[in-house]
Order: C-alpha cells, then structure tokens, then sequence
C-alpha cells in the first residue's frame, strides 16, 4: 500500500534509544528492496535485525550525530536520517551518514523532508556543507541530484564479496536545500 501523496501526515522527531528495533527495521528492509541484484542475495539475507538493533541504539546513546525517524499515523518507524561532522572529505564539513525509507513510503516527500531536518540541524551546529556516499546503482542517486547534490568522487568497495563502486555527493551551501 503506497503511502499518502506528500507524505505530511509523518511525524519527524528526533531518536530514542526505544526506537532501535524500528530503525533497525527500516534500514534492513531498505538495503533488501534497494539493493537486490545489486547486493550479492546472501549478504543481504544475513542482515540482522539484532545487530542493526544494537548500532542504531549505540549510535542514539553516543548523542554525537543527528539522528531523526519518521513515524506513520499507528506510531511505526517508516524512515530515519543520521548525520553529523563528516568523516574524511575535507571540502565537506557534515555527513549525511544513512538515510532509510520503507518502500511504500519513498517517492512522497518524505525523503526530502528527513535530509531538510537533518540540514537544519547542522546548519544551526555551525556545519555549512554535506556529503554523503552512496553505491553509483542505487536508485537513490537521481533523489540526491534532485536534491542539488554534485557527485564530486567514486571509489571502490567490497560488500559481501562483490566489487562495487560507490559515488559521493555533496552539497556545498546547505542553506541552498531550502530554496528549493
């Protein structure tokens, strides 16, 4: 069942350590739908709803990122964003480190509405500029170029014994995402 047109009827907020299971949740079941047949199938069969469980509450308890989920009407977790200060491009000063959508709630909005939140927040953390990596055949990519994301970098990496390339986009001037 795909979910309203604009998706305003989501709730935003911020993380709670309760809300590990729910983002772990999203974040498996968006790696399965994403990235089959990109993604060897076995590796994506041995995801772990426990160890995602555990990152994501580590992540929530550690407070050194921004961390958001979306809720539908019933309370159920149907997205989430992570990001802080970025992690090796020097020309970038935040990260967006994961964002995840449930199928039935991508293509509304809501993505749009999670990396605007998470921009907002590190704008007010004095953080001016993002990036973010992403594997070059997720459909996601044309989402971020959408955004205003410019691929600035590829590289290789290995998951689940495939070659696979990766592209990083950035955005330079994060108040730009709200001019859109």
């Amino acid at each position: 069942m795909k979910a309203r047109e604009g998706s305003d009827m989501e709730t935003i907020r911020a993380a709670r350590q309760e809300d590990a299971w729910g983002m772990a949740h999203v974040s498996v079941d968006s790696w399965r739908t994403t990235y089959t047949g990109i993604v060897p199938a076995d590796y994506l069969d041995q995801l772990s709803l426990s160890s995602r469980a555990q990152g994501w509450l580590a992540i929530v308890e550690a407070r050194q990122s921004f961390t958001f989920v979306a809720e539908n009407e019933q309370g159920k977790i149907v997205g989430l964003v992570s990001g802080g200060p970025g992690r090796g491009e020097d020309a970038y000063q935040g990260e967006l480190y994961a964002i995840y959508l449930l199928q039935d709630y991508q293509g509304m909005g809501l993505g749009t509405r999670l990396i605007k939140i998470l921009a907002e927040h590190l704008l007010k953390a004095g953080i001016q500029s993002m990036f973010l990596w992403a594997l070059t055949e997720n459909p996601a990519c044309r989402f971020y170029e959408a955004l205003g994301g410019q691929p600035f970098k590829t590289q290789q990496i290995e998951i689940g014994g495939a070659d696979l390339q990766e592209v990083a986009y950035g955005w330079s001037d994060l108040s730009r995402l709200f001019v859109r």
